[in-house]
C-alpha cells in the first residue's frame, strides 16, 4: 500500500502498536530496528496528514466592522512547518 493511501487513523493505530511492542523490550535487536523504522514511517505519514489538514483550517477574525469573517491560516507559518518534514515530531 502506498504511503499516501494510508489513512491517518490506521497509521496512528499502527504507530501505537509499534510503540507498545518496543516498550516491551522482548524482541531481538534486528526486529526492534525494523519495527522502529516502520514506526518512523508511520509517524511521518501522520505528520503529513496533519500538515495537510492544517492547510485546510481557516481561522475566524473580526473585520473592521466587528463582524466575524474567515481567513486562511498564515502561509508563512505553514511553510515553516513543512520544512521539518524530515524531522519526527517527538
Amino acid at each position: 500500500m502506498a504511503e499516501d493511501k494510508i489513512k491517518f487513523e490506521k497509521a496512528l493505530e499502527r504507530l501505537e502498536e509499534i510503540v507498545a511492542t518496543l516498550e516491551g523490550g522482548d524482541m531481538e535487536l534486528e526486529k526492534s530496528l525494523k519495527m522502529f523504522e516502520e514506526g518512523i514511517k508511520m509517524a511521518r505519514i501522520c505528520q503529513n496528514h496533519l500538515t495537510q489538514a492544517e492547510k485546510k483550517i481557516e481561522k475566524l477574525v473580526k473585520d473592521q466592522k466587528g463582524e466575524l469573517i474567515t481567513e486562511p491560516m498564515e502561509e508563512s507559518h505553514l511553510e515553516e512547518d513543512t520544512e521539518t518534514d524530515d524531522k519526527v515530531p517527538f
